[in-house]
């Protein structure tokens, strides 16, 4: 054994180790004519090395190795801004094999790229740069037209309340002036045309809603203009429209409060494919997901979450619905390839993400729920002994709701792993870890940037705070109208369950997290009784106020049911707003920003490290150039994980790795 302080581990996971041939893998489809010598696969890489930028490979072959193949030309990046989350800005279609759809991050027009040839734009340049942004198209089944998202803003910073949402049609093939089909709503979503090409399915929603609130799904006659709203409205969260060759409308819904399966016939009730007590949803933050698909067989293989964990399930012809053994925990993309199975973006505890084929064995054969699966992209060999990963632990606590009741907390506890010996009495210090949204979740799969922690002695837990997804509508809404209420007293809960248990040292807590997670990060250092003697802010928020003023159009109303309708409730606002309560701060803070975020602008982190600064806080503020909301730079990543980890080092006392070259941070007032 070796024996060194927690914190102080020697690691093969470090920050390079954690950029290195690093890619988030996207969105998954099939592309081609199953069956034939040209069918293949095509998948989103966003690539670390190369700024960032998505590039889309496309993959040939049916034995184990196939052939790679990368589609776009260089320096092209395949990345939508609507919403500014963006999502869905690519697709292909069935009958135009070698085809793809685009959306080029730089300018934000749609892109036609042919085999062979170079790319060609379809939609006109607007008159504002980027003023025109594109994502989440069908093609019409003669692949002559299409449909797509359009996100229209008139000026180079236009209010959020001017920026105007529309689904148009347009030629598949040529340059062509757009058509307005549907407008109206503040916001549309998932255009899909029906398999005769004669109707349009859509989403909408208005503010103050957001898509995992109250949406409707409706269907227009093409011919005669009728619209029939199908489902959704107020308390219904509908997402995920898609036509079967038969006519019929599939989707999901959380009418029951579980986002389940459904399917609508015109002429006939709606029918409940799927219903059980999981999520088959996720929260529409990007567009474009697909999280299950109908085979020509007439099953339907989806992912459905459970008490954080995902899994594969097939539901048979005859309603059975049986989970397939495969070691997928975090699943996305499913979608139909061929007539009996499914691609997906999926990884385990142990795997990052890869590309996936999985063959569900037909009903009868074999065991229930027997599957093949084909790896078509691996996941990185990062070469780490199974003795150096440490494996999520789900554990639930004692916590509080918005009336300080007693409620039951989630989360995912990552224990440093075995091999090193510290020294007698020493426990490893603790990093509560917050997810943003704050409807996200923490996910159960191999992150290295998880593991750069553990591996070096830290405890870390992942809290899926009340109003987390996964665990039903319900839960989901314990946060409305008590953001910083009910997600800090359950990351106070977890953060002292484990230190009561003595599984971390209660001297040696933190707290970090990003976006809405930076503002949980921040509301729980705002207080007389917080726990924590450390603290990382990514990209949070400060004052919930000026946030409300100044943000992007599809969040512009989201804090009217975290916290209250603005500005009828700024009394509310500011009594929430950890900038309101700088006189209780005491921990010292590290600031991470990007200095091109629209979504929390820069201005946030720079209200409260001046606000710390003033009062003699210690902190340390690191601006990122280039940086939007979240960091995509390799060298900005590297730098942002060791920084933290250099604030920590001097914070809790303990020695970096001097073998790394961590550069040290700059910490005021310590």
């Amino acid at each position: 054994m070796t024996i060194s302080g927690y914190g102080s581990w020697p690691t093969p996971v470090t920050s390079e180790v954690v950029v290195t041939a690093a890619v988030r893998l996207g969105e998954v489809r099939p592309d081609g004519a199953p069956g034939t010598e040209d069918t293949g696969v095509v998948w989103a890489e966003g690539r670390a090395a190369e700024g960032g930028r998505t590039q889309l490979v496309r993959r040939t072959g049916g034995d184990a190795a196939g052939s790679r193949t990368d589609l776009l030309p260089e320096g092209a990046n395949a990345r939508s801004a609507v919403h500014e989350y963006g999502g869905g800005a690519w697709w292909l279609h069935a009958g135009s094999p070698g085809v793809v759809w685009y959306v080029e991050w730089a300018d934000q027009r749609l892109y036609r790229l042919d085999r062979g040839a170079a790319p060609v734009a379809l939609t006109p340049e607007p008159a504002v740069p980027r003023g025109d942004r594109h994502a989440d198209g069908d093609v019409a089944p003669d692949g002559t037209w299409m449909v797509v998202v359009r996100e229209r803003h008139h000026a180079a910073h236009t209010p959020a309340a001017e920026v105007v949402n529309e689904i148009v049609r347009l030629d598949a093939r040529a340059p062509s002036e757009p058509e307005v089909l549907v407008g109206g709503p503040d916001f549309v979503a998932a255009p899909r045309i029906s398999p005769d090409g004669g109707t349009l399915a859509w989403l909408s929603w208005n503010h103050p809603s957001m898509p995992w609130d109250d949406v409707e799904l409706t269907v227009r006659d093409l011919a005669s203009g009728v619209d029939t709203v199908v489902a959704g409205g107020p308390g219904e969260s509908v997402t995920e429209p898609q036509w079967q060759p038969d006519g019929s409308l599939t989707f999901i819904s959380d009418r029951t409060g579980w986002w389940n399966l459904y399917r609508w016939l015109p002429g006939h009730d709606i029918e409940a494919l799927v219903r059980i007590d999981a999520e088959i949803g996720v929260p529409g933050w990007v567009l474009g997901g697909s999280r299950y698909a109908v085979l020509e067989d007439g099953r339907v293989v989806f992912a459905r979450s459970s008490r954080g964990f995902d899994a594969l399930v097939v539901r048979e012809v005859d309603g059975r619905i049986i989970e397939l053994d495969t070691p997928f925990t975090a699943i996305g993309s499913v979608r139909a390839d061929g007539p009996y199975a499914v691609v997906c973006v999926a990884g385990s505890p142990t795997a990052e993400p890869g590309v996936h084929r999985v063959v569900p064995a037909p009903d009868g054969a074999g065991e229930p729920g027997a599957a093949g699966v084909q790896t078509l992209r691996a996941p990185r060999d990062l070469g780490l002994h199974p003795e150096t990963v440490s494996v999520p632990e789900p554990i639930t606590f004692l916590s509080s709701d918005a009336a300080g009741s007693p409620r039951t907390g989630y989360a995912l506890f990552y224990p440093p792993p075995a091999g090193h010996d510290a020294p007698e009495g020493e426990l490893p210090p603790l990093l509560v870890v917050i997810h943003g949204g704050p409807t996200g979740s923490a996910t159960p799969v191999l992150s290295v940037a998880v593991q750069y922690w553990t591996s070096r002695g830290f405890g870390v837990v992942d809290v899926d705070y009340g109003g987390s997804t996964g665990y039903g509508r319900a839960y989901r809404e314990q946060l409305k109208g008590a953001w910083g209420v009910v997600d800090v007293a359950d990351c106070l809960a977890a953060a002292r369950t484990l230190a009561d248990t003595g599984r971390v040292d209660p001297a040696r807590m933190a707290i970090r997290g990003g976006s809405a997670g930076g503002f949980t990060t921040l509301a729980a250092l705002a207080r007389d009784d917080t726990p924590f003697s450390a603290g990382a802010d990514h990209f949070g928020v400060a004052d919930l106020a000026a946030l409300a003023r100044d943000t992007h159009k599809f969040e512009s109303r989201y804090l009217d049911g975290l916290v209250g309708p603005w500005p009828a409730a700024e009394a509310v606002y500011t009594e929430r707003s950890p900038l309101t309560h700088v006189e209780r701060f005491r921990t010292p803070l590290i600031v991470l920003q990007g200095d091109e975020d629209a979504i929390v602008p820069p201005n946030q982190s720079e209200m409260i490290v001046d606000a710390l600064r003033g009062r003699g806080v210690p902190v340390a503020y690191l601006l990122f150039a280039g940086e939007q909301h979240g960091f995509r730079q390799a060298a900005n990543i590297r730098r942002a994980l060791d920084a933290e980890l250099a604030f920590y080092s001097r914070v809790f006392g303990f020695a970096l790795p001097p073998e790394e070259g961590i550069e040290p941070v700059d910490i005021e007032n310590l």
